[in-house]
């Protein structure tokens, strides 16, 4: 059994980090979330996995840090999809590596708890043409949703405006091969998109057997930055306490994790935290669910709920920051003098809240 990971599109909702980067790179407890897909498919005995990238920045960017798989013990690869056309699309363009293989669809930047592993065993023990992973939520009009009968699906619909059941499709799909030739047949969506929906129910259309698969642990979809801040607040829940770093007249409470090389001078930390390698943090208080990547420098600054990506530097800070995401390579910094203004290089869609 092979493996698919989506890793394309522009990531428009998490401008303005996703100008310079691929938004599946994006890390959540300091780790990009595109990695716990392959982690996840890996912990499922799969060793052979195709990503499908963008052309140009995002998919180079891809390819630098997945490499080709070896840092997991796989082997991974990629092909290219030119234009963002749909998921169905998107599939298709993994064909020729797939070949004759049943294969997993996992959306890169998507993540679920407690793995595919059930699922893929399910997949392999009953090899119905199709497995859709499906959740109970509160709110099924923004999801493709399912109706069952029993133990086959029977209807999706897309985004019902008056749904029939509350299951959500969750962004990992098991094929048979022959799905290829179904995304062939299909015609764009009013949108202008080939939807992986529309193939999954012509399939059943032909009386073939879908089975569905409902997931009872969390599932996230980190395209938001809201999303992304709760996926971290979830994943640092289950943080190991580690400390490789050196302290210095600091004081750790709960699950705190420091990486190689940290030095925290004269710091309060309450966990769950996460702090990369490299970091140097002084006279700082480090609340919980943050995540502070490798290399940032923190001086006299409170960091609560937030995630700042590498070699960040805030210093300075009157107020707590708070419930924030900061890109790579990021100055925030105040001043004690006065008189006191705000002086602000923002780019374009960024968003900045002053409390």
């Amino acid at each position: 059994m092979k493996g698919l990971i989506l890793a394309g599109g522009a990531g428009t909702r998490l401008r303005p980090l996703t100008y310079s980067s691929a938004k599946q790179l994006v890390p959540v407890a300091n780790k990009p979330v595109l990695f716990y897909g392959i982690e996840a498919m890996r912990d499922a005995g799969i060793r052979d996995i195709t990503i499908v990238i963008s052309p140009g920045q995002p998919g180079m960017e891809i390819r630098k840090r997945a490499g080709d798989g070896s840092q997991w013990g796989l082997k991974v690869g990629y092909v290219e999809q030119g234009e963002a056309l749909g998921l169905a699309h998107a599939v298709l363009t993994g064909e020729e590596a797939i070949g004759e293989s049943p294969f997993v669809v996992y959306l890169g930047d998507n993540l679920l708890r407690d793995g595919i592993q059930t699922m893929v065993e399910q997949f392999k023990s009953s090899q119905p043409e199709a497995l859709i992973l499906l959740q109970h939520v509160d709110d099924p009009r923004a999801f493709g949703v399912a109706e069952l009968d029993g133990d086959r699906v029977v209807q999706l619909t897309e985004k019902p405006s008056e749904p029939r059941s509350d299951l959500a499709l969750v962004g990992v799909y098991m094929f048979q091969p022959g799905i290829f030739d179904v995304c062939r047949s299909l015609e764009p969506s009013p949108r202008g998109e080939y939807e992986i929906t529309e193939a999954i129910q012509a399939l059943i259309d032909q009386g073939k057997r879908v089975e569905p698969h409902v997931v009872t642990g969390w599932w996230k979809d980190t395209g938001k930055w809201e999303d992304m801040l709760e996926t971290n607040r979830l994943l640092l829940d289950a943080i190991e306490p580690q400390v490789d770093g050196e302290l210095i007249d600091s004081r750790i409470e709960g699950r705190v994790s420091v990486g190689e090389g940290s030095t925290l001078e004269r710091c309060q930390v309450r966990g769950p935290v996460a702090i990369g390698a490299g970091a140097v943090l002084k006279d700082a208080y480090i609340g919980p669910y943050s995540a502070i990547a490798d290399g940032c420098q923190i001086e006299r600054a409170e960091i609560e709920n937030s995630i700042v990506l590498e070699n960040s530097k805030i210093t300075d800070l009157e107020h707590r920051l708070e419930g924030s995401l900061i890109g790579r390579n990021v100055v925030i910094g105040g001043q004690n003098s006065k008189p006191r203004a705000y002086r602000i290089l923002v780019g374009d869609d960024s968003k900045i809240g002053i409390l």
